[in-house]
């Protein structure tokens, strides 16, 4: 397979300044979503709940969304509309008061680009492949691109006050829908394309083999989102001031960063794809069963780095396994299949481990290394139920 050129306007090109754009409304809410619902009068059990709605929404309608953009005449379609969607939807936000309406342009605003991420990285999965060129480095820059903006949003508000944040949070949803209108087609031209290799259903691939180490990495997946929920606090408990909070938790978005443009260079195509996802899976519970100790801050910042293994190399290795496995006729369903599998069980652990906090401080990452633990097991099971060197294929 030849590698095509990456010109300033090729298709990588264009969908690297997608991905650019595509989380930055997210790090935006991250850093102060919470603090503006809480001055336009809301509750802590309503911002809870305008937080769960759009993952409980997407749990159901991620699949559909995924199933609807494979029967596209190309995926860029669903992209380019949900990102449009999200963008302008957003503005009624500046519209609204009180809690039944900002819950009900918050959820739309979310949901239709939740409904697109797993479809645009099917998308470029598929474009990258069959053109030779990284995946990995475009889907780097949506990590650079979100923690860029939190940096800059904390800046904004800090100076600005709370009335920045809604401004930037519209303006970020609204560069983003200006950057799909750019992006390409992803599918090969009818000329081009070659027969379909892989999976045409999604019943055809629900083996326990294919199932196990997705269900699994979904477990290891979930217990990264406890992290983010829940680190500042615990770090804060433990003494440890806000600016090192910041740089320590900046520190694992470099390191995911890193790994997504290692990953083609190093690691694909030379180790199977559930060989390292299993390795991301046994780094994972390590890195919690340390964390649970209290360690210092040296210690802390050694395991952040860790981040790149545990999240970066866990996730590129799932979506090369679910590339390996299924054709483009369900290339962005089995991505959102495995994008609800990660929702489900990050709600999972999100309920559990609030209260485990509350109550043991840091050692509630002891739960957190157990369940990783449990997520480990299931995707060993996979290996030993079809080990890599009798598949079907040579790529598993």
């Amino acid at each position: 397979m030849t590698t095509q050129p990456a010109s300033p306007f090729s298709p990588e090109a264009r969908t690297t300044v997608y991905y650019l754009t595509l989380f930055m409304s997210m790090g935006a809410s991250t850093v102060y979503s919470g603090i503006w619902f809480d001055g336009r009068g809301l509750t802590s059990e309503q911002i809870g709940i305008i937080n769960a709605l759009p993952v409980f929404s997407m749990l159901i309608l991620n699949i559909v969304a995924g199933r609807i953009a494979d029967r596209a005449t190309d995926w860029r379609q669903v992209i380019v509309w949900g990102s449009v969607a999200s963008g302008l939807v957003s503005i009624g936000l500046m519209f609204v008061a009180g809690f039944w309406g900002i819950l009900t342009f918050w959820t739309l605003t979310a949901i239709a680009i939740a409904a697109v991420i797993p479809v645009v990285d099917a998308a470029a999965m598929r474009m990258t492949s069959r053109r030779g060129t990284d995946f990995g480095a475009m889907r780097a820059f949506g990590t650079i691109g979100y923690l860029a903006v939190i940096l800059i949003t904390g800046v904004l508000t800090n100076y600005l006050g709370p009335g920045a944040f809604l401004p930037v949070f519209i303006g970020l949803s609204l560069a983003r829908a200006a950057a799909a209108l750019l992006l390409p087609n992803f599918r090969a031209d009818p000329a081009e394309r070659r027969p379909q290799e892989g999976a045409i259903s999604l019943l055809h691939v629900m083996k326990p083999w294919f199932l196990l180490p997705l269900v699994g990495w979904a477990v290891i997946s979930s217990t990264h989102l406890i992290l983010n929920a829940f680190q500042g606090l615990l770090f804060q408990r433990q003494g440890i001031g806000i600016s090192v909070t910041s740089i320590i938790i900046a520190l694992g978005a470099v390191s995911e960063a890193a790994m997504f443009f290692a990953y083609k260079r190093f690691f694909q195509g030379r180790y199977r794809a559930r060989t390292l996802i299993l390795i991301s899976a046994l780094v994972t519970a390590a890195r919690w069963l340390i964390m649970a100790f209290e360690p210092g801050v040296p210690v802390l910042i050694a395991l952040q780095l860790l981040h790149g293994i545990t999240f970066g190399l866990g996730f590129m290795a799932c979506i090369t396994f679910i590339t390996n496995w299924t054709s483009e006729d369900i290339a962005a369903e089995a991505q959102s299949f495995f994008v609800v599998l990660q929702q489900a069980m990050s709600v999972l652990a999100l309920a559990a481990f609030g209260g485990l906090a509350d109550r043991w401080g840091a050692q509630a990452y002891f739960a957190s290394a157990a369940f990783a633990g449990i997520g480990t097991a299931l995707i060993w099971a996979s290996l030993r139920l079809q080990p890599p060197g009798k598949a079907a294929t040579p790529v598993s």
